[in-house]
């Protein structure tokens, strides 16, 4: 094997601002996080949620480290998914301190269940998935969270919500697959002509 040492220094600084422009172009689904037990609870919107394996099954988050609920994950080591539908814009909002709620505040209105760590899990989810933190890495101002999937519940709902360019938007399976059928299939042209 052939290797090549090279010697680059790049001083170059990418500013924050700069850096959030760039991830905006990136479409994420939304989803609320929660940890804790009992009254002990809180959770926070994300976009950051991604399958790590299939066998076993695992999920990667990245959470914010001065997040309130950073305190409750390392002390219960376990987290809750909760895939948001796309009319839980309200619940996305909530949980990103939108109206100044916080901890188990911020459960209100909405139902939840008991998951089997005890994490809070909302029943109107697409889909809400229970996690035991096996791994977390610790990495500027976040941490990255490797969860072992402990149970899974799906929703029989398809319309998703995301973010993209600061924006909630919302995703239909059905919905958009026929407008998509409707300017990406040709029709078909009569006979005789051209």
């Amino acid at each position: 094997m052939n290797s090549v040492i090279r010697d680059i220094a790049i001083n170059r600084h990418v500013s924050s601002g700069d850096f959030r422009g760039a991830m905006r172009q990136l479409t994420g689904g939304v989803s609320v996080i929660t940890a804790g037990r009992g009254r002990d609870i809180s959770g926070m919107t994300v976009t950051s949620v991604s399958s790590l394996s299939v066998d076993p099954p695992a999920l990667i988050v990245s959470v914010n480290r001065s997040a309130s609920s950073w305190p409750l994950l390392k002390r219960y080591g376990f987290f809750g998914v909760n895939v948001l539908t796309s009319d839980q814009i309200d619940v996305a909002e909530r949980f990103a301190g939108k109206d100044g709620l916080k901890g188990a505040e911020r459960f209100a209105r909405v139902e939840w269940t008991t998951g089997v760590s005890g994490v809070p899990l909302l029943t109107s989810a697409l889909a809400a998935i229970d996690c035991e933190i096996e791994e977390t890495i610790e990495r500027n101002s976040h941490a990255i969270l490797i969860g072992r999937v402990l149970d899974v519940s799906v929703s029989r709902r398809t319309a998703a919500l995301a973010y993209w360019q600061g924006q909630y938007v919302a995703v239909d399976r059905n919905e958009d697959a026929l407008r998509l059928a409707e300017i990406s299939v040709p029709l078909p042209r009569a006979r005789g002509t051209a």
